[in-house]
Protein backbone atom coordinates (compact mmCIF):
# COMPACT_ATOMS: atom_id res chain seq x y z
CA UNK A 1 0.00 0.00 0.00
CA UNK A 2 2.78 2.40 0.91
CA UNK A 3 4.57 1.71 -2.39
CA UNK A 4 1.41 2.63 -4.33
CA UNK A 5 1.25 5.99 -2.57
CA UNK A 6 4.91 6.68 -3.28
CA UNK A 7 4.48 5.75 -6.96
CA UNK A 8 1.45 8.01 -7.21
CA UNK A 9 3.44 11.03 -6.07
CA UNK A 10 6.60 10.50 -8.16
CA UNK A 11 5.99 13.63 -10.24
CA UNK A 12 7.55 16.68 -8.63
CA UNK A 13 5.63 19.88 -8.17
CA UNK A 14 7.23 22.75 -10.06
CA UNK A 15 7.16 26.19 -8.52
CA UNK A 16 7.52 28.72 -11.30
CA UNK A 17 8.72 32.30 -10.94
CA UNK A 18 5.11 33.45 -11.22
CA UNK A 19 4.10 31.20 -8.30
CA UNK A 20 7.12 32.40 -6.31
CA UNK A 21 6.06 36.00 -6.86
CA UNK A 22 2.53 35.19 -5.65
CA UNK A 23 3.90 33.52 -2.52
CA UNK A 24 6.26 36.45 -1.91
CA UNK A 25 3.44 38.98 -2.25
CA UNK A 26 1.18 36.87 -0.04
CA UNK A 27 3.95 36.75 2.57
CA UNK A 28 4.11 40.57 2.62
CA UNK A 29 0.37 40.92 3.13
CA UNK A 30 0.21 38.21 5.78
CA UNK A 31 3.09 39.89 7.63
CA UNK A 32 1.12 43.16 7.63
CA UNK A 33 -2.15 41.48 8.70
CA UNK A 34 -0.39 39.44 11.38
CA UNK A 35 1.20 42.53 12.90
CA UNK A 36 -2.14 44.35 12.89
CA UNK A 37 -3.78 41.29 14.49
CA UNK A 38 -1.07 40.96 17.14
CA UNK A 39 -1.26 44.67 18.02
CA UNK A 40 -5.05 44.48 18.23
CA UNK A 41 -4.86 41.34 20.38
CA UNK A 42 -2.43 43.12 22.72
CA UNK A 43 -4.76 46.14 22.85
CA UNK A 44 -7.68 43.89 23.81
CA UNK A 45 -5.57 42.20 26.50
CA UNK A 46 -4.70 45.61 28.00
CA UNK A 47 -8.37 46.58 27.75
CA UNK A 48 -9.27 43.37 29.61
CA UNK A 49 -6.88 44.25 32.41
CA UNK A 50 -8.46 47.67 32.77
CA UNK A 51 -12.04 46.33 32.83
CA UNK A 52 -12.47 47.22 36.50
CA UNK A 53 -11.80 50.90 35.78
CA UNK A 54 -14.06 50.82 32.74
CA UNK A 55 -16.89 49.35 34.79
CA UNK A 56 -16.46 51.91 37.56
CA UNK A 57 -16.60 54.73 35.02
CA UNK A 58 -19.63 53.19 33.31
CA UNK A 59 -21.40 52.69 36.66
CA UNK A 60 -20.86 56.35 37.47
CA UNK A 61 -21.89 57.63 34.03
CA UNK A 62 -24.81 55.26 33.40
CA UNK A 63 -25.80 53.33 36.52
CA UNK A 64 -28.76 51.65 34.78
CA UNK A 65 -26.62 50.23 31.94
CA UNK A 66 -27.09 46.44 31.67
CA UNK A 67 -23.34 46.02 31.06
CA UNK A 68 -22.72 47.20 34.63
CA UNK A 69 -24.84 44.28 35.89
CA UNK A 70 -22.49 41.78 34.22
CA UNK A 71 -19.51 43.01 36.20
CA UNK A 72 -15.80 43.57 35.56
CA UNK A 73 -14.96 39.86 35.70
CA UNK A 74 -17.23 39.11 32.75
CA UNK A 75 -15.71 41.96 30.75
CA UNK A 76 -12.17 40.80 31.60
CA UNK A 77 -12.87 37.20 30.56
CA UNK A 78 -14.67 38.35 27.40
CA UNK A 79 -11.85 40.63 26.22
CA UNK A 80 -9.18 38.06 27.09
CA UNK A 81 -11.04 35.36 25.14
CA UNK A 82 -11.38 37.59 22.08
CA UNK A 83 -7.72 38.55 22.43
CA UNK A 84 -6.63 34.90 22.47
CA UNK A 85 -8.90 34.02 19.55
CA UNK A 86 -7.28 36.82 17.55
CA UNK A 87 -3.73 36.15 18.75
CA UNK A 88 -3.48 32.53 17.58
CA UNK A 89 -4.22 33.01 13.86
CA UNK A 90 -2.20 36.23 13.81
CA UNK A 91 0.78 34.37 15.24
CA UNK A 92 0.34 31.59 12.67
CA UNK A 93 0.19 34.20 9.90
CA UNK A 94 3.41 35.74 11.18
CA UNK A 95 5.10 32.33 11.14
CA UNK A 96 3.71 31.65 7.64
CA UNK A 97 5.01 34.97 6.40
CA UNK A 98 8.52 34.43 7.68
CA UNK A 99 8.74 30.86 6.39
CA UNK A 100 7.23 31.72 2.98
CA UNK A 101 9.57 34.68 2.59
CA UNK A 102 12.61 32.54 3.35
CA UNK A 103 11.37 29.74 1.10
CA UNK A 104 10.93 32.07 -1.88
CA UNK A 105 14.12 34.06 -1.41
CA UNK A 106 16.40 31.05 -0.87
CA UNK A 107 14.45 28.32 -2.74
CA UNK A 108 14.18 26.46 0.57
CA UNK A 109 11.85 23.47 0.37
CA UNK A 110 11.79 22.95 4.15
CA UNK A 111 10.58 26.50 4.82
CA UNK A 112 7.96 26.18 2.09
CA UNK A 113 6.68 23.08 3.89
CA UNK A 114 6.58 24.99 7.19
CA UNK A 115 4.75 27.87 5.50
CA UNK A 116 2.14 25.55 3.99
CA UNK A 117 1.70 23.80 7.35
CA UNK A 118 1.03 27.16 9.02
CA UNK A 119 -1.38 28.16 6.24
CA UNK A 120 -3.26 24.89 6.75
CA UNK A 121 -3.47 25.60 10.49
CA UNK A 122 -4.82 29.10 9.88
CA UNK A 123 -7.62 27.83 7.66
CA UNK A 124 -8.34 24.91 9.98
CA UNK A 125 -8.63 27.31 12.94
CA UNK A 126 -11.04 29.63 11.13
CA UNK A 127 -12.99 26.62 9.84
CA UNK A 128 -13.47 25.37 13.40
CA UNK A 129 -14.49 28.86 14.54
CA UNK A 130 -17.03 29.01 11.66
CA UNK A 131 -18.46 25.60 12.66
CA UNK A 132 -18.78 26.74 16.28
CA UNK A 133 -20.51 30.00 15.28
CA UNK A 134 -22.88 28.21 12.88
CA UNK A 135 -23.69 25.63 15.56
CA UNK A 136 -24.40 28.34 18.13
CA UNK A 137 -26.63 30.18 15.65
CA UNK A 138 -28.60 27.03 14.82
CA UNK A 139 -28.89 26.22 18.53
CA UNK A 140 -30.17 29.73 19.29
CA UNK A 141 -32.82 29.44 16.54
CA UNK A 142 -33.93 26.03 17.85
CA UNK A 143 -34.06 27.31 21.43
CA UNK A 144 -36.01 30.39 20.32
CA UNK A 145 -38.57 28.21 18.51
CA UNK A 146 -38.85 25.90 21.53
CA UNK A 147 -39.29 28.91 23.84
CA UNK A 148 -42.00 30.37 21.57
CA UNK A 149 -43.83 27.05 21.43
CA UNK A 150 -43.47 26.56 25.18
CA UNK A 151 -44.56 30.14 25.88
CA UNK A 152 -47.61 29.81 23.64
CA UNK A 153 -48.80 26.66 25.42
CA UNK A 154 -48.94 28.31 28.85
Amino acid sequence: MENLEEEHFEAQLVITEEIRSYIYETAKWTKFLSIVGLVFAAFLAVLALSANGIMQGLATAAPGNPLVQLGATFLTVYFLAISLILFYPSFLMFKYSNAANTAVLYADQENLTVAMKNMKSIFKFWGIIAIVILTLNILSVVLTVVAKIGGGAA
